[in-house]
């Protein structure tokens, strides 16, 4: 079993940029499209320029413009990126990953509101590195802090992000379904803002969980 990671997705201040260096997730996400975590790109580039380079930075877009995606990855202006990877959590199709992939070389995750098992499957087939599930709610596009139900998750050959309402409370229980990455938002909050504490323990049982697995041999 390969070990699993862990991202902190939503970070919109500097303190939650001290908070990660000092816990070490694997990646953090910024979200540039509307919401109560979104980051305008110059405050994603001023906060990127803090973050520890060891922590790769995901930008989370809801069916937004290439030309928006593309110069965040810094292709075609010189400038450095502000992300490492692109997270598309819209209706974005094969046809939008495959344009977008005709210009940058970052990975691709796409995000999925999880409605069955077939939906899963076939969403294999997009031209995409990695998938993230989350939680659907009906005239969202994700964020909801609730979670769905995991045994629908089948057997799959593309890594996956696990996402929608994880906290310390069920941490254990999501890892057990064997995710790449496991991804926490509000879960790593206290009253809507980042709280220190809460990402150095997510942090710390992802690590732990890795350790156990690693010694039992799974």
């Amino acid at each position: 079993m390969k070990p699993c990671k862990i991202k902190i997705c939503g970070l919109s201040r500097f303190s939650d940029i001290l908070a990660v260096n000092q816990a070490g997730p694997d990646y953090i996400g910024f979200v540039f499209a509307k919401s109560s975590r979104q980051v305008s790109a110059d405050k994603a580039r001023q906060l990127k320029s803090e973050l520890d380079t060891r922590i790769k930075a995901v930008g989370v877009f809801v069916n937004a413009p290439l030309e928006e995606i593309l110069y965040l990855t810094g292709q075609g202006n010189g400038r450095e990126p502000v992300i490492d990877m692109i997270q598309l959590h819209g209706d974005e199709d094969s046809s939008y990953i495959r344009k977008l992939k005709d210009h940058t070389d970052l990975p691709v995750i796409k995000a999925l509101r999880v409605r069955d098992t077939e939906q899963i499957l076939r969403a294999q087939e997009l031209p995409c590195e990695y998938l993230l599930l989350d939680t659907y709610t009906a005239n969202a596009y994700g964020g909801a802090g609730a979670g769905f139900d995991w045994s629908m998750i089948p057997e799959l050959t593309k890594p996956f992000f696990l996402a929608g309402g994880i906290s310390t409370d069920n941490l254990v229980q999501a890892a057990s379904y064997r995710p790449y990455c496991i991804d926490v938002s509000s879960g790593a909050e206290t009253q809507g803002r980042k709280d220190r504490m809460r990402i150095a323990q997510l942090v710390a049982m992802v690590r732990t969980i890795n350790e156990y697995n690693e010694c039992k041999g799974a």
